[in-house]
C-alpha cells in the first residue's frame, strides 16, 4: 500500500514537473490536473517531460477559477483518476503545484502506514473557525453566490447585499452540518470513494456549486459522514497573512521549514532555488521520525502579522504609515516637555541636564528655529534646524527626534510662542511627561524694554494659546503624564515639584536635591501683574501675586538657592 498524489498545477510548471517527478520517483502514483487556462503547447510540453513515468497521470482539465465549484471540480476529476488506475494506493493526498515535500517520502508512506484508517483534513463547523479573514462565515452556507469574486467584485457585492435586503436563506441538505477547513487535505481511500460514490453525490453538488470558496468546505463536510477517524488538521504546512493570502516560503526560510516537522509545505517560491535543491534529493534520508509540529514556528508567523499590523513602537515609514489613532505607540521612548521653567530659572537647561543626564533642548518648536541642544544645525537622523522644514511635518519631527534617540532621554522646552500644532499630538502620547508652570511666560514681559500697551496686547495673546493648551492637557483623551502648577504656588516652594520631576526622569538613579537652579528676579512682579489688570487685562494664569508682598523675590546674593535644610 502507498500513498497517491493528487497535484493540482496552474503555475511554474517546470516546478511543478520537478516535484511531480520526486514523488513519482519515490513510489507514489502521481495524478496532475492542469488548469484549463494553461495554453496549450506549455500543456503539452509539461505532459511529454513527464511521459517516461509509467504512475503519473494526467486528468481532465477544468478552467479553474478561485472561490468557485471549478476547483472542487478539478480535485474529483483528478480523484476519480487515481482510485481506478492504482489499487494499490490507501491514502490520496492532495497537493498543489507550489507544494514540496519536506521529508522524505518514506517517512510520510510510513506514517499514514501506520494511520490506515485516519483521514487527515481539517474540518471545523463556522462556530469554531477563528480564521476567515475579509469573508463571509456562515452566510457562505445559507446566500448564492452565482458570481466571480475576483472578476465580478460588482456583482458579487450587490447580490449578496439584495439577498440579506430579502433575508434569503438557502436550506442546507438533510444531515449535512457545514464544515471549514483547508483545501490541502489526505484522505482514505475507504472516505474518499465513498464522498465520490454517494448517491446523494449529486444533491451535495447543487448545493455546494453556490456556496462560496466550496474547496475550503465541500470535502470538509462531506468527510464528517463518511470518515471512521478524523484528524482535523492537515499535513501541509501553510500559513497565512493577516489579510488571508498565503505566505510564500523563500530560500531564507530553510531552517524554519526544517524546524516544522511537516511533510509537505505550501505556498514554495518557483525561483526557491535552494529550498528546491535541498529538499527534492536524497540528501534528506535522515529519518526523524517526528510528529508533524508546525506550532514550533507559529510563534515566528504571529510575530510577523504582530509586526506587519502593529509595526514597533513609534516608527514610521513607507511601507507601514498608519491612519491617526491607530499607531502602536505615538512614539518609541519617554521624553519630557517642561513649559515655563526656562522663563522662572536662569541657565535651567544646563542645570537640568547636569543633573539628570538627559539631553535636553531648548524650544524644539520656536518660530525663527528649532532650539537643539548645543545649538547644533543638523541633530541626529539628520533633523534640521529649519523651522519651515520642522512645520512642514511636526508630528514626524518629533516622532524622528525621539526614535533617533532611543535610549537617551530627551527634554525639550515649549511655550505658547511655539508652534501649537504638536500639542494634542504630545497630549496624547503615553511617553510623554509634560510639567507646566502657567504664566511662566509673563516673566519674560516683565523683564522687556517694551512699551507697555505693547505687553498688554501679547500678554493676552499668550494668556489665550496657553489656556487652549491647558484645555488640550485636561481634556479626557490626554494619556501624558501631565503636572501643573500656577507660578504663585511654585515660586512658593519650588523644590518639591522639581524633585517630584527628577524623581520621574530617573536617569541617574534616586537622589535627593539640595540645590535648584537660580531663580530670576521677580522683584516688582506683583505689581506688574497689577498693572496689567489696571489696563484692562486680566492675568489669571499666574495665580495669586499680591502686588505689595517680598515673599516671592528672590535675595539678592544667594550661592545655593533655595536650599533644603
Amino acid at each position: 500500500m502507498t500513498v497517491g498524489i493528487v497535484m493540482l498545477v496552474h503555475t511554474a510548471l517546470d516546478r511543478a514537473a520537478e516535484v511531480a517527478r520526486h514523488w513519482a520517483s519515490n513510489g507514489c502514483p502521481v495524478v496532475i490536473h492542469a488548469d484549463k487556462r494553461v495554453s496549450r503547447p506549455d500543456y503539452t510540453a509539461f505532459v511529454e517531460e513527464l511521459s517516461d513515468l509509467p504512475n503519473l497521470k494526467f486528468s481532465k482539465r477544468h478552467r479553474c477559477e478561485w472561490g468557485t465549484w471549478s476547483i472542487v471540480g478539478a480535485a474529483q476529476t483528478a480523484c476519480e483518476l487515481m482510485l481506478s488506475s492504482f489499487e494499490d494506493v490507501r491514502h490520496v493526498y492532495l497537493a498543489s503545484g507550489s507544494c514540496m515535500p519536506l521529508r522524505p517520502v518514506s517517512e510520510l508512506v510510513d506514517y499514514l502506514a501506520a494511520r490506515p484508517r485516519v483521514d487527515f483534513i481539517e474540518s471545523a463547523t463556522t462556530q469554531d473557525v477563528p480564521w476567515t479573514v475579509g469573508g463571509l462565515d456562515s452566510e457562505r452556507f445559507t446566500l448564492r453566490f452565482p458570481f466571480s469574486w475576483k472578476r465580478n467584485r460588482y456583482l458579487f457585492d450587490r447580490y449578496v447585499r439584495m439577498q440579506r435586503r430579502l433575508g434569503y436563506k438557502r436550506r442546507v441538505p438533510l444531515g449535512l452540518v457545514p464544515h471549514m477547513g483547508s483545501q490541502w487535505w489526505c484522505l482514505t481511500r475507504q472516505t474518499l470513494s465513498a464522498i465520490l460514490e454517494s448517491p446523494d453525490r449529486k444533491i451535495y453538488e447543487r448545493y455546494f456549486r453556490r456556496v462560496w470558496i466550496p474547496d475550503e468546505s465541500y470535502f470538509q463536510t462531506l468527510a464528517r459522514l463518511y470518515s471512521v477517524s478524523i484528524e482535523s488538521r492537515s499535513l501541509t504546512l501553510s500559513k497565512f497573512d493577516f489579510q488571508g493570502k498565503p505566505h510564500i516560503f523563500y530560500d531564507d526560510h530553510l531552517q524554519l521549514l526544517r524546524r516544522s516537522d511537516c511533510f509537505v509545505a505550501r505556498k514554495i517560491w518557483p525561483r526557491a532555488n535552494r529550498l528546491y535543491a535541498t529538499f527534492l534529493t536524497d540528501s534528506l534520508a535522515v529519518q526523524r521520525r517526528a510528529e508533524p509540529n508546525p506550532g514550533k514556528i507559529d510563534r515566528i508567523f504571529a510575530k510577523a502579522v504582530d509586526r506587519r499590523t502593529r509595526g514597533r513602537p513609534g516608527l514610521y515609514m513607507q511601507s507601514r504609515f498608519p491612519n491617526y489613532g491607530r499607531e502602536n505607540g505615538v512614539t518609541s521612548a519617554p521624553y519630557s516637555v517642561f513649559a515655563g521653567f526656562s522663563d522662572l530659572f536662569d541657565g535651567f537647561e544646563t542645570w537640568l541636564a547636569k543633573t539628570t543626564g538627559s539631553k535636553v533642548h531648548g524650544h524644539l518648536f520656536a518660530p525663527q528655529e528649532v532650539e537643539f541642544s548645543g545649538k547644533q544645525e543638523i541633530y541626529l537622523g539628520c533633523l534640521s534646524n529649519s523651522a519651515a522644514l520642522r512645520d512642514y511635518n511636526p508630528y514626524s519631527f518629533l516622532n524622528n527626534l525621539i526614535w533617533n534617540t532611543r535610549g537617551e532621554r530627551q527634554c525639550l522646552q515649549f511655550g505658547p510662542a511655539d508652534n501649537q500644532k504638536i500639542t494634542s499630538h504630545i497630549a496624547r502620547d503615553p511617553n510623554a511627561q509634560i510639567s507646566v508652570v502657567t504664566g511662566a511666560w509673563s516673566v519674560r514681559l516683565f523683564h522687556s524694554n517694551s512699551n507697555f500697551s505693547d505687553i498688554r496686547k501679547s500678554a493676552a495673546q499668550l494668556q489665550k494659546i496657553e489656556s487652549e493648551f491647558l484645555d488640550v492637557l485636561r481634556a479626557p483623551a490626554t494619556k501624558a503624564r501631565v503636572r501643573i502648577w500656577t507660578m504663585a504656588e511654585f515660586v512658593e516652594s519650588p523644590m518639591e515639584p522639581l524633585q517630584s520631576i527628577i524623581d520621574e526622569i530617573g536617569q541617574r538613579g534616586p537622589r535627593r536635591l539640595t540645590e535648584a537652579p537660580k531663580m530670576v528676579d521677580l522683584s516688582g512682579f506683583g505689581q506688574f501683574l497689577q498693572n496689567l489688570k489696571n489696563q484692562g487685562m486680566h492675568p489669571h494664569l499666574m495665580g495669586d501675586f499680591p502686588a505689595e508682598s517680598q515673599k516671592h523675590q528672590t535675595p539678592q546674593v544667594l550661592s545655593k538657592p533655595y536650599l533644603v535644610k
